[in-house]
């Protein structure tokens, strides 16, 4: 059932997201990110089965009571059946689109196999020059991030 209403969901307009997001959501929502980039620096991004953009930077909400750094080994646990380890926080950011506030982790992957999940169909490496078609605000995100790093494993 998850699948087909997620399906439904990215054919929707952009105009009935920010809506639905901005009524059902808190005030603010505290999100984390992962950047996780290869050896020759290229950006892991997850195809989303619910997004009109598809293609993302990993990231999800934190739960009540739960540490940010620990929320993002979840979330990516959670949508891929693999472990990360947090190496730093880059970047702490409040949306200018809407009502979010993002931790941004530097992450890097230890153990697992990728295993599709109801919200991810896929994972892949992108050379930051020549990113997929996604959320603008998440493409200057990497970007920036991309700046800020100098060197990669």
């Amino acid at each position: 059932m998850m699948p087909f209403l997620f399906r439904i969901w990215r054919v929707l307009p952009m105009w009935i997201h920010v809506l639905a997001m901005r009524t059902y959501r808190a005030k603010f929502r505290a999100a984390v990110a992962a950047m996780v980039f290869d050896g020759q620096g290229r950006i892991l991004l997850f195809k989303h089965t619910y997004r009109k953009f598809e293609w993302g930077i990993p990231a999800g909400g934190l739960e009540y009571n739960e540490q940010p750094d620990m929320a993002i080994v979840r979330e990516f646990f959670e949508e891929t059946g693999m472990q990360i380890k947090v190496e730093k926080i880059l970047l702490a950011e409040s949306s200018k689109e809407d009502r979010n506030i993002s931790l941004i982790y530097l992450c890097r992957i230890v153990s697992g196999t990728f295993k599709e999940s109801n919200e991810i169909s896929e994972m892949k490496y992108f050379d930051v020059t020549d990113l997929p078609q996604m959320l603008f605000a998440e493409k200057n995100l990497i970007y920036l991030v991309h700046k800020k790093i100098d060197t990669f494993e």
